[in-house]
């Protein structure tokens, strides 16, 4: 059941989204990361930053900071819970509609902060492979 919340105006937030939002569990800063990535939505203003530690190919934990409304906090915090603890391999299928869907849905006009989220992971994951793959280029071999 839809919960209103005020924010430029009425928007119907559910219960999920509202707990997210004054109780996030990955807010935060990792201290020496695997991969740090940050991304920003110029028509709100809105940014969003990832710590990913991990670790034999698996992401054993994830914070972010976010400059952002309520939903881009919420999305940020359901999109930590839904990569922690999975392959990189794994956190690469995620899907938009799975952080929204995390929080029983998001209004139509907040859809870009699961958009935003998403896209700082993706970008992570990126950087994470280019380092892994420079790293197997720099090696000797034998």
């Amino acid at each position: 059941m839809p919960v209103e919340y005020t924010e430029r105006g009425m928007l119907k937030y559910t219960k999920k989204l509202i707990e997210r939002f004054k109780n996030p569990k990955n807010v935060g800063e990792i201290e020496n990361p695997t991969v740090v990535a940050t991304e920003g939505d110029p028509t709100c203003g809105d940014m969003f930053k990832m710590f990913l530690k991990i670790e034999n190919g698996r992401i054993e934990d994830v914070k972010f900071l976010s400059f952002g409304c309520a939903a881009n906090i919420a999305t940020g915090d359901m999109t930590a819970d839904l990569i922690k603890g999975k392959t990189v391999e794994e956190a690469g299928k995620l899907q938009i509609k799975e952080i929204a869907d995390g929080l029983g849905g998001l209004p139509a006009i907040k859809m870009h902060c699961a958009t935003l989220a998403y896209r700082t992971l993706k970008k992570a994951l990126t950087k994470y492979k280019q380092k892994q793959a420079g790293g197997a280029q720099a090696r000797p071999k034998g």
